[in-house]
């Protein structure tokens, strides 16, 4: 007998309560949140209130939540760790997204209820990598960007935890600890502590590529480069379900809410009649429609090398 296909989760970034609402309403399975302290490149800067109003709102309407604390840590991040994880735990969150260990350690510990997604952005690109997390305590491995679609494959075939890949949105292709843009605009303009915002619309632009746009914008944790370009695997959305990937996830970051509520409702849709053996209806022509930036749409490293 056929085996049946898996409904997969269909995960979105959210930068505030507003918005949670919003995707909520349009098909989110569950929604990944973060505070700047212990979360990087967060669409929002949720504080410990801001979470168990959004995790009891979420869990409301059957949505679970996920804590980014993808941070990597410096001692100074400790002093607070053990009382954050804590009131997490009051909050009953879903998921803490992690990358340090430190992370894995405290919650386990003291949250062992938790579940735990291991994160490291670049470096989890294998399966024995993942099972050595998973005998750690990992429940599920965030895929690096950079793996073809049949790296991805691959691993979900020699793991027993859940596996998450995304499926639309911008990537970070560069990160330094140092606030770039920020010691720039104080040096041309002489004002001190001048901070650059996520929604300010910066960008660089490459000399060869004028055409090409790269968003850059700041947080507590340095200055990150995003892609110029914007992953859409709408027309390629049956493979990773067919795979059996957990998670599906569309990465908000610097969208506006109208559009990312768009993607949310068109890849709930497209989910759900693959899923009734129907054909997805969807395609990049109509996404780029809903665009407000007009980004290339593109399927990243899923089947070509992508060059930045």
């Amino acid at each position: 007998m056929m085996q049946e296909t898996r409904h997969p989760e269909l995960l979105v970034t959210a930068k505030d309560i507003e918005e949670i609402k919003q995707l909520i309403d349009a098909g989110a399975d569950a929604i990944n949140i973060g505070g700047e302290e212990y979360g990087l490149r967060m669409p929002g800067n949720f504080t410990l209130e801001m979470i168990g109003q959004a995790t009891e709102l979420a869990h409301s309407h059957g949505v679970k939540v996920y804590v980014s604390m993808n941070a990597l840590l410096h001692n100074d991040h400790l002093h607070q760790l053990e009382s954050y994880i804590k009131t997490l735990a009051e909050f009953k969150v879903d998921a803490i997204v992690y990358g340090d260990p430190a992370i894995l350690l405290t919650a386990s510990q003291l949250a062992p209820e938790i579940k735990l997604h291991w994160n490291t952005e670049t470096t989890s690109t294998n399966y024995t990598t993942v099972n050595y997390w998973a005998k750690k305590g990992a429940t599920r491995a965030v895929l690096a960007r950079e793996l073809s679609l049949e790296e991805v494959i691959d691993v979900k075939k020699h793991v027993q935890i859940e596996v998450q890949a995304q499926i639309h949105g911008l990537t970070c292709i560069f990160h330094s600890k140092r606030t770039l843009v920020s010691s720039y605009l104080d040096h041309i303009t002489h004002q001190e502590e001048k901070k650059a915002s996520k929604e300010s619309n910066l960008f660089l632009r490459e000399h060869k590529r004028p055409d090409e746009k790269y968003p850059v914008f700041e947080d507590i944790h340095g200055t990150h480069i995003m892609s110029n370009d914007e992953i859409s695997m709408i027309e390629h959305l049956n493979l990773l379900i067919d795979a059996g990937i957990d998670s599906l996830k569309i990465e908000g970051l610097l969208l506006p809410t109208d559009y990312l509520v768009y993607l949310t409702k068109t890849y709930r849709q497209a989910i759900d009649l693959y899923l009734e053996k129907q054909e997805i209806p969807f395609n990049n022509e109509e996404i780029e429609k809903a665009q407000k930036n007009k980004r290339p749409l593109t399927t990243g490293f899923y089947f070509k090398e992508q060059i930045y």
